[in-house]
């Protein structure tokens, strides 16, 4: 199969000519590497709920069906848990499913195919047997989506081994690491936040995989570390440009994988830098920002120049109506008073758990 490996510097400096001159949404990523990836690869087939339709889950499976047919691209029934099972089994038989879920949230119903078979066949049997299953989640906010439609959940699947995990946050590494998931022989959980799918960035036409495990140096500093998650990878690299016009110079890291975690790119930042900031998506209770700040503690003490701090959800559901949601998601402005904060300017973060 072509496609082409990702350089190993972590980071887009340096890239052809074609890669930064071509930008395309980040919808269209997911849309063009899964089309790459069904022309070159006939095990590879789309299940899903609305991967057929019109809209074709915002837009990242329109015109499959029509491409490629309804035996490869096809819709499923409200049935997470039972579809779940027959896509492990489609993979265990040689095939390699992309399952899309237009909800985060829905996976719960299918833990005990997630948990409990596909992250462990493949230790179970010694490595004899394999389940190249990608399963493709939604989160993130809008239209008042609520407490059962909008949680991120990634935390949870990273606890699981056996599983990865994966959190693009720019159109160039949705479609990079879309394709590496396909291609992975171990059960891929992949999340995609909503408000990244009109997000423009530059991405090559010719067929790549991104790393999994790598995460990405996305601005580099030398006074705090900023290690973002998803959508929040954005918001920090907002907040570095408002921090930076007051001289203050900070590293941010998009992790894109938790699972497993780059865990020496944090630790090699932090020592850099002194301090650390971890911006989530998700709960910071028992969170992935919780086991970076564990990690850097155990790894790195003794250059932190101050205590770490996490930002993400209160611990509480999701509201549903705008002026909630509003004081309950973080965003650039939290970041910025977290900085404040590590770097002892004597402002505190509004976000608390």
């Amino acid at each position: 199969m072509p496609w082409t490996e990702l350089r190993e510097n972590r980071t887009t400096t340096g890239l052809d000519a074609d890669v930064i001159s071509r930008r395309i949404s980040f919808r269209d990523a997911l849309l063009e590497a899964t089309a790459e990836m069904l022309a070159s690869d006939p095990s590879v087939i789309v299940m899903g709920e609305g991967v057929d339709d019109s809209q074709g889950v915002f837009g990242t499976t329109a015109g499959l069906k029509d491409r490629f047919g309804a035996d490869r691209v096809f819709d499923v029934p409200l049935a997470e848990n039972g579809m779940t099972g027959i896509a492990i089994g489609a993979s265990i038989a040689g095939l390699r499913p992309v399952f899309v879920h237009m909800r985060n949230d829905f996976l719960l119903t299918a833990m005990d195919q997630i948990a409990n078979h596909a992250a462990k066949w493949s230790y179970m049997f010694n490595s004899r047997l394999h389940v190249p299953l990608t399963i493709r989640a939604v989160i993130g906010r809008g239209w008042g989506s609520g407490a059962q439609h909008s949680q991120a959940l990634h935390s949870l699947f990273a606890h699981i081994p056996g599983l990865k995990v994966v959190l693009p946050s720019t159109p160039f590494d949705a479609k990079g690491l879309l394709m590496a998931s396909i291609l992975d022989d171990n059960p891929v959980i992949f999340i995609e936040h909503r408000w990244l799918y009109d997000k423009q960035g530059h991405v090559p036409e010719a067929p790549y995989a991104v790393p999994i495990g790598k995460a990405n140096i996305l601005r580099p500093g030398k006074d705090l570390t900023i290690a973002a998650i998803s959508y929040m990878a954005l918001e920090a690299m907002m907040a570095a440009e408002e921090l930076a016009k007051k001289g203050i110079d900070v590293e941010v890291i998009d992790l894109r994988t938790i699972a497993p975690l780059d865990a020496g790119l944090i630790i090699e930042s932090v020592k850099k830098t002194g301090r650390l900031v971890v911006a989530d998506v998700g709960w910071i209770f028992a969170s992935i920002a919780s086991e970076i700040t564990a990690l850097v503690a155990e790894n790195a003490l003794k250059s932190l120049r101050s205590a770490p701090v996490r930002i993400g959800l209160p611990h509480l559901p999701a509201p549903a109506c705008h002026s909630l949601e509003r004081a309950y998601y973080p965003d650039k402005g939290n970041i910025i008073d977290a900085v404040n904060r590590a770097l002892g300017n004597g402002k505190q973060e509004k976000n608390e758990p």
